[in-house]
């Protein structure tokens, strides 16, 4: 089955920036990023002024495709968690509901154990509010502001 474009309202991402916030503070991190797997930018909270959040995204989701041929070489589904160990920084890598990037990276400051620690509460918020928006979007009588739109309505629209 094809996953639905993920949307996203208001509630939900002032709830993500929130608890990317809470992260980049409690893990006593340099950067919190929220990627979507096509390498798009969600949330992020942090250190950003030196970052390009742009490049940093699409090389995120790069590294997950390329680790997750990788896995699949062994026999495995995913990696769902990686690490990258740096001179001066570190990046925990995390895939949040099989569909977002979860990116902290961290420096002497912190130690990977409470990165880990951190993370692992995170996961499960940002995993319940990432599978109410799936239900909203595979259900548009869910909420969905497109619900009250038909094909009659584009249709007059576009037409002179």
């Amino acid at each position: 089955m094809v996953s639905p474009h993920m949307v996203m309202y208001d509630q939900e991402f002032d709830q993500i920036s929130t608890i990317c916030e809470r992260l980049y503070r409690e893990a006593s991190s340099k950067v919190v990023f929220l990627v979507d797997k096509n390498g798009q930018l969600i949330a992020s909270a942090g250190e950003t002024d030196n970052i390009d959040t742009t490049s940093l995204a699409s090389l995120t989701a790069g590294n997950i495709a390329a680790t997750g041929g990788l896995a699949k070489l062994i026999g495995e589904k995913e990696f769902s968690i990686l690490f990258h160990e740096g001179e001066r920084d570190n990046l925990h890598i995390s895939i949040i509901a099989g569909r977002v990037i979860l990116v902290v990276i961290f420096d002497n400051r912190s130690s990977l154990g409470l990165v880990r620690l951190r993370v692992k509460k995170t996961t499960v918020e940002l995993t319940q509010i990432f599978e109410s928006l799936m239900r909203k979007i595979e259900d548009p009588a869910a909420g969905s502001p497109f619900a009250e739109i038909t094909d009659e309505d584009i249709d007059n629209l576009f037409s002179d």
